[in-house]
């Protein structure tokens, strides 16, 4: 497949390509047709015929070309491959798509400090287990790490002190980012203000710009009720305190948050005893 999409990058053999679907052809004719020269025009028809693109036979002093049908229908079929993943319904592209839209929505709207002050989302998710296991997994930092990301990222570090007071640190790089390759994704810090353990837990969080700045004040509230399935989770996300420069962080907000709780539904699905194995990173900076 390498040497195929080689041979048709170049723009005059794309063009040889083009003549010779019409039909076979003589190298001259190709040449002339081409406007090129008939040295120049046989190295590219020898590079396509080395990609399995054309072949020739000899007939009296001519050689004549044809192409070859069957590695163009295979490459039409791998690139429609492609593009059938990239577009699937539900998938990142139409997440990236989503928030793209945000994106440009909100940097309009942020012209001056607390732009986007009172703004507050509300997240609802029915979940399998009772109050006490998904309350561990609001505020064991290993079993945090595990879903409090956007998909497509990791948790890098995280800190969750389960009390008033206590301290919150949260960093999350891209998933596939295990060497440190790529710039943080992000980073935030909090405080816990109440907690209600199986009941109620209320934290600020400060998402932080990349020059160290808070990009705004997250005031989460969530509450847990017990019933037959298992609990109830609803979140209340309150925006306080916001920068211009914030819009690109709001913008994720409905998103990312949405997809992390996702998550966590997804988890508790599978059984309270699928706890899982944090990263060693996440695991060697958590507290509880």
């Amino acid at each position: 497949m390498d040497e195929l999409l080689t041979a048709l990058a170049d723009p005059a053999r794309w063009r040889l390509v083009s003549l010779l679907a019409e039909r076979p052809r003589p190298v001259g004719v190709l040449a002339e047709l081409a406007g090129a020269r008939q040295p120049q025009t046989t190295k590219h028809l020898q590079a396509l015929e080395r990609a399995g693109l054309v072949t020739s036979q000899r007939s009296g002093q001519r050689r004549i070309y044809a192409l070859r049908s069957e590695p163009l229908r295979e490459l039409a079929a791998a690139l429609g491959r492609l593009a059938d993943t990239a577009d699937r319904a539900g998938g990142p592209r139409e997440t990236y798509d989503r928030y793209g839209l945000s994106l440009r929505t909100e940097r309009l709207a942020a012209g001056e400090p607390g732009w986007a002050d009172g703004r507050s989302f509300g997240f609802h998710r029915s979940l399998a287990g009772s109050p006490e296991l998904v309350w561990r997994h609001l505020t064991d930092a290993s079993l945090l790490a595990r879903w409090w990301t956007p998909d497509d990222l990791r948790v890098s570090e995280l800190v969750f002190e389960a009390r008033p007071g206590g301290r919150i640190v949260q960093e999350y790089r891209d998933a596939e980012d295990t060497g440190g390759a790529d710039v943080v994704a992000g980073r935030a810090e909090g405080v816990v203000d109440e907690v209600r353990p199986g009941e109620h837990l209320a934290y600020r969080l400060r998402p932080l710009l990349p020059g160290g700045g808070s990009a705004f004040t997250a005031h989460l509230d969530l509450g847990l009720r017990p019933t037959e399935a298992g609990t109830d989770l609803d979140v209340r996300f309150r925006i306080a305190d916001s920068t211009v420069d914030s819009a690109d962080f709001v913008a994720g907000v409905e998103i990312g948050f949405g997809q992390s709780l996702d998550r966590l539904a997804a988890i508790l699905a599978a059984g309270p005893h699928d706890t899982g194995t944090p990263t060693k990173e996440a695991e060697s900076r958590s507290t509880t």
